[in-house]
């Protein structure tokens, strides 16, 4: 899979007269790019922009030549997301419907969907998941939940959106072990400093706008002394 070239042109978004993001313009094209900035900066704004899932007071995103607000039946074969709280993604009591439901809407017919949901949960060993009920897994397991649901849909861009945040550190471990490999185009979004360090670029924004844009070499340590001298009120 090559990456697929991401064009964000001249995003602004405002709610209530307040200025979420500034203007924004960027062109990415690397494997693993990691959006970094403290809470409240505009990170989780810019995820949901990049996948379709709120419009742009300004400008637009484009995957892939696809405009993913403006043609979101398309977006959804091209981005998807894995938000903070899985519970804020899941909607299906079942593992198996929930993983069924963004296929059905790539229009697959209903032998087509079960055996493709079959096939990704084989892949990543939980062949017996498809009846499990949603309430009976942890949240580390419903984050995985939501990560195969999303992979099943064949998209050429992963976001995610703090996604370790309150998981344990095995957890995490098992995680990234499925994260890691993937040959989708990541775009991590993060606070954390370590994550930002095994990207290909990093992208460092403050009160919805790009303070500093380059590899972590560069990025990571002005974002560690900024932060350091930082006052928080």
């Amino acid at each position: 899979m090559t990456n697929a070239p991401i064009s964000i042109d001249s995003i602004r978004y405002e709610i209530g007269g307040t200025s979420i993001l500034n203007t924004m313009s960027l062109d990415i094209t690397e494997h693993r790019i990691a959006i970094i900035g403290r809470n409240g900066s505009g990170k989780s704004t810019l995820a949901r922009i990049l996948c379709g899932l709120i419009q742009p007071t300004q400008g637009r995103v484009n995957i892939d030549q696809i405009d993913v607000y403006r043609d979101r039946k398309a977006a959804i074969s091209r981005v998807g997301i894995l938000f903070q709280n899985p519970d804020h993604q899941i909607i299906f009591p079942t593992v198996g419907e929930e993983m069924a439901f963004g296929l059905r809407q790539l229009g697959q017919s209903k032998a087509d969907v079960e055996n493709h949901v079959h096939q990704m949960l084989r892949q990543f060993g939980k062949p017996d998941w498809y009846d499990r009920a949603i309430v009976t897994l942890s949240q580390g397991q419903r984050q995985l939940v939501c990560l195969m649901a999303v992979l099943a849909m064949g998209p050429k861009v992963l976001v995610l959106d703090e996604p370790f945040s309150g998981l344990d550190i095995p957890t995490t471990r098992t995680l990234s072990a499925y994260l890691d490999p993937l040959p989708q185009t990541i775009l991590h979004i993060t606070h954390d400093p370590k994550i930002a360090l095994t990207c290909d670029r990093v992208i460092w924004i403050e009160t919805g706008t790009i303070v500093q844009d380059g590899t972590p070499n560069d990025v990571v340590p002005a974002f560690l002394n900024a932060m350091n001298t930082a006052v928080d009120l």
